[in-house]
């Protein structure tokens, strides 16, 4: 087990009607004004932000609100949301919404207290711990990102999609009502579940060797997360599997699966260029593409701990060929997100071959620089890994 530092300051309201408390809770933290920050039209219509401005004015909190966020949010709005921070000396950050309302709001809150360009930080990568607090709403379990210490944020002008990890921006206080995910669409909870699922891969396949006490964790989180998807899309109103989808959600990406290893990271980063470069393209989708992908290239570096993999999460029986076991557990994989309705290859995303060069993140948060922990990656490695991500792909 390697040397970590660990951090989880969130105070977790969870439950029927979670929302109604928000008010009591910020009240209680002394906030007297907040940016609201919310995503698109579902948040108004549902009468989720009318309920919490109610509470909010029950207990004389003033709100600002700032609607707009798109998934894979953008930096433009982020910087609008800073200046409305600072124009109206806010002291609280609160989102309702999902993993991209939160990222948002994260970087927001980043930005409030700094006389530069939010962006800076997510260029240099420096810490800061003159960061406003964070209140969360979920209302889509997927990212993790109302207690973990990162957020992901795009810029259009620069084609970059790049994080900014610091534990000073994990939120402070995160609401969570299973009953808020009921009228989700079926291809948004698959797409929130892969992403869950993804997050453990990138924890258990590094080049730490076994951590049981982490391992298991991660193990037991991946069957949870396999187990409850499937009813959760089966039966969407069934409380108890959106309530442990949404539990899970949140443990998949807090940091505590992945505490006393490296992490690896290498698919998120090549999904960050994918969509960086197609907006469009659903986080969750990305990675059911590009994880198989990255698994098949990769794998040979230990065949042992895909095999490993295959038998506990998928119940695979050994058959005392390593790499003939590592390679079922990588087709289990693939097969568990198609089972789930995501798409398998690029094709499907609508990205076209011709735009892999443009994908090499040679220039971009690598620097071009080999990456990833579970088997070091060059640019030339990363352009193997999306032709095999493609339907015609040879590698």
């Amino acid at each position: 087990m390697e040397n970590f530092e660990f951090v989880s300051p969130t105070h977790f309201v969870f439950g029927k009607d979670a929302e109604l408390q928000v008010g009591t809770k910020l009240a209680e933290r002394g906030a007297r004004k907040v940016l609201l920050h919310f995503g698109g039209k579902s948040a108004l219509a549902s009468g989720l932000i009318d309920r919490v401005k109610e509470s909010l004015e029950a207990h004389g909190i003033e709100h600002v609100t700032l609607g707009g966020v798109r998934p894979n949010p953008e930096i433009t709005l982020v910087r609008e949301g800073v200046a409305l921070c600072k124009q109206h000396e806010v002291d609280w950050v609160l989102a309702v919404g999902g993993g991209s309302v939160v990222d948002s709001a994260k970087a927001i809150a980043v930005g409030a207290r700094y006389e530069g360009d939010v962006w800076d930080f997510f260029e240099s990568k420096q810490p800061t711990n003159d960061v406003l607090p964070i209140a969360v709403v979920l209302t889509i379990p997927a990212a993790g990102s109302e207690a973990s210490k990162n957020t992901v944020v795009s810029n259009d002008a620069l084609q970059m999609k790049t994080g900014y990890a610091n534990n000073a921006q994990r939120p402070k206080l995160a609401f969570m009502n299973p009953e808020l995910t009921f009228t989700l669409p079926p291809f948004q909870t698959a797409a929130g579940c892969t992403d869950m699922f993804c997050h453990l891969l990138e924890r258990f396949f590094d080049d730490v060797g076994a951590v049981p006490v982490t391992d298991n964790l991660c193990l037991s989180l991946m069957k949870t997360v396999r187990a409850e998807a499937p009813r959760v899309l089966a039966d969407p109103d069934n409380y108890d599997a959106r309530a442990n989808v949404m539990w899970a959600g949140m443990l998949c990406h807090q940091g505590l699966a992945g505490v006393g290893r490296h992490e690896d990271w290498a698919t998120h980063g090549l999904e960050h260029e994918l969509s960086a470069l197609y907006p469009e393209i659903t986080h969750g989708a990305g990675l059911a593409v590009m994880f198989p992908a990255w698994m098949e290239f990769v794998y040979d570096a230990n065949p042992a701990r895909f095999a490993y993999y295959g038998r506990e999460v998928f119940g695979l029986a050994p058959t005392g060929d390593m790499d003939a076991d590592a390679l079922s557990a990588i087709d289990e994989t693939r097969s568990f997100f198609a089972s789930l309705g995501m798409p398998t290859t690029l094709d499907e995303l609508g990205v076209e071959e011709a735009d892999i060069d443009k994908l090499i993140p040679t220039l971009k948060e690598n620097k071009g620089e080999p990456f990833g922990s579970f088997k070091k990656l060059s640019m030339d490695d990363a352009k193997a890994i999306y032709r095999i991500a493609f339907a015609s792909g040879d590698e």
